[in-house]
Formats: structure tokens, sequence, C-alpha cells
């Protein structure tokens, strides 16, 4: 009897969570097609911005999780509430606490999901859709500064229309200058290729102008060997958002950051983010819970599928204040993560007590 509760409780918690993801994803995906269509150009179609949306679904999907989570919830134990069943189980000797257990389940799955997403694909996805789009807008043709990618080298600093997953670059230009801070040499390569058991670069289809004292040479080359300490991981780095990096990338990053002394604070709130996501999600979830079993036991689902909305955007809302203070007032990025979970979890345990 308890298993059979156990799994009706669970699979109408799983399908409200799916619905409400689903919704909430397909709005943001709507939004997120019409924000791309202000980008569409000659190379960069309309098929183009939905295949770069479509890449950046999982992120999308990491993103919306726990607030997902949240209303599932609402949703899923509101619809067994209303229809008496919550005070059957209540009637028939089943705790709040087993109550609880059976909604964790489903919730715990898309945990591990998130957890996946956030690790295994999003980093990828995301840098394919950037790197695609920016691609499609230049390709391999001359520098364009208003996308791809810039970094510094010694005295050469260098331009990239676009950074593929795995070492591939297009459109690469490359300025050298003097200790007197003058050009001495420009080219540019159509593409890049990375060597990983050599560690250097090929440069394809090369063109280089040479500045003298008063005169300029130009030559051509089909390859070039480019050695650099530039890798497609430090790449990667660079070109994508700490919130946008794995937990291992970020952490091995943050040891070459401080081995090198320099700030690795915005990289530890990225780190500390996707930790805590986990008990962020469980946190909501519980707090959901408690609404029901509480305040909204005898709400419409209207009206709890608002106070769910509202509540997510506001632990969003907490979580993006806090982390950019952290930064300013240079405190913990821990405390910055973890406060609005521990708000989560006080105040759903005490509205449980008071409803047990």
């Amino acid at each position: 009897m308890s298993s059979r509760l156990s799994n009706h409780v669970a699979v109408t918690v799983l399908a409200t969570i799916s619905v409400a993801l689903l919704a909430i994803v397909g709005l943001d995906v709507v939004a997120a097609v019409i924000d791309q269509i202000g980008d569409i150009r000659a190379n960069y179609r309309f098929v183009d911005a939905l295949i770069y949306v479509a890449t950046k679904l999982p992120s999308t999907l990491y993103e919306y999780i726990p607030v997902s989570a949240l209303i599932g919830c609402l949703v899923g134990l509101g619809i067994l509430a209303s229809n008496s069943e919550v005070i059957v189980m209540r009637a028939s000797g089943i705790s709040l606490l087993r109550i609880l257990f059976f909604v964790l389940r489903p919730v715990l799955i898309f945990t591990f999901t998130a957890v996946l997403i956030g690790e295994y694909f999003s980093p990828y996805l995301d840098q394919l859709a950037e790197s695609r789009r920016d691609y499609l807008r230049k390709g391999e043709s001359a520098l364009d500064m208003t996308t791809g990618f810039w970094t510094r080298e010694g005295n050469e600093y260098i331009h990239c229309n676009a950074v593929f997953p795995g070492g591939i670059l297009f459109g690469v230009t490359r300025y050298q200058f003097d200790n007197n801070r003058q050009l001495s040499e420009a080219s540019f390569s159509s593409r890049a290729t990375y060597n990983p058991s050599e560690k250097y670069w090929v440069e394809e289809n090369v063109s280089s102008t040479l500045f003298l004292a008063e005169s300029t040479q130009t030559t051509k080359q089909i390859t070039r060997r480019w050695v650099t300490e530039l890798t497609p991981e430090v790449l990667t780095l660079n070109i994508l958002s700490p919130q946008s990096l794995s937990v291992q990338t970020l952490y091995n990053y943050i040891d070459f950051l401080e081995e090198r002394n320099s700030d690795t604070a915005s990289y530890r709130l990225a780190l500390w983010d996707k930790l805590l996501q986990p008990l962020a999600i469980i946190g909501l979830v519980l707090v959901g819970i408690s609404f029901v079993f509480g305040p909204l036991r005898e709400a419409t689902m209207g009206f709890r599928i608002f106070v769910g909305v509202l509540f997510g955007i506001s632990f969003q809302l907490v979580q993006d204040i806090l982390g950019p203070l952290s930064l300013v007032f240079e405190f913990s990025p821990l405390i910055a993560v973890l406060t609005p979970i521990v708000a989560c979890y006080g105040l759903g345990l005490y509205l449980l007590k008071r409803s047990g």
C-alpha cells in the first residue's frame, strides 16, 4: 500500500514538474527566437537563429529546473489536496515526513539531470552555439570588431572571429608590436587547428605584412606553425562566462589563478552556485510542500502557481543580487550562494512544523 501511494505521488509530481518546465522553457525559447531575429543578416538566417536557440536549450533547462520543481510540487500536491488524497493519506497515518520523501523521489531525478547538464552538456554546447553564430556572421573573413574574441600574449594582440570546441579557430588576426609599441607585423589566417600532441596551432591561408622602417613586405603561406601558450582549454575559459563552465573546469582554473595570485572571486561564486544547486532545488521544493500544507492549503490552483512563480523569481533575484555584492564588498561567495538556500530551508521547516 505504501509503495503504491509513493508511486502515485511520485508520478503526479513528476508530471506536473515536467509540464511546468516545458511551459517555462517554451516561453523562454520563444523570447530567445524573437531576440535573435534582430541579428538576422545575409549569412545568419532565421533557421540559424533556431539552431542557435536549440543548441542553448540545455543551458535553459539547467537554469529553470529549480523554479519548475517548486511550481510543479505546488501544482502536483495541490491536485492531490484538491482531490482529498492528502487528507486520506494523513488520516491513514502517513506522516508529513513520509509524504516529503514521496515528493523528493521525482525531484531527485530532475536534480540529477541538472547536474549532468551543467557538468557535461552546457559548457560544450554553449561554446558551440556562440562559435557557430560568430562564424556565420563573419566566418573566415577579415577582422570584425563587433564579434569574436580578443586576447593578448606578450607584445602580440590576437583576435579570432570564432572559437569552436576542440581547437578550431576561424578568422585569426595577429598584431605584433615591438618594445616601442610600434606595429611590427600583422597577419591574417582563415583558419587555425590545434595539434594536441605537439601543442601548437597550424594556421591556414596565411597573409602577413611586415612593417619595416620605410616600407612594408607582404608574404603569403598555405600553412604556418604557430607556437603559443593559448590552448583550446584556455580559450574556452575566456570566451565563456564562469556560470557556463563545468565544476571540474572551475576548480582547476581557480587553482591556476591562485598559483599566480590572481582574483578568483567570480569563479568561486560560479563554483559554489553549481555545487549547491541541488540543495537549492530541494530547498525550493521544501518551501512548496510547506505552502501546500500550510498557508496555501485552501488556495486555488491559479493562486498556487502565482505564488510559486513569485517565490521562484524572488529566490533567483536574491541570488543575483548577493552574488555581485560579494564581489564588490569582498565577502565570501559561499555566503552569497548559501544565504537564500538556508532561508528556504528555514521557512519550509518552520511552516511544516506549524502545519504538522
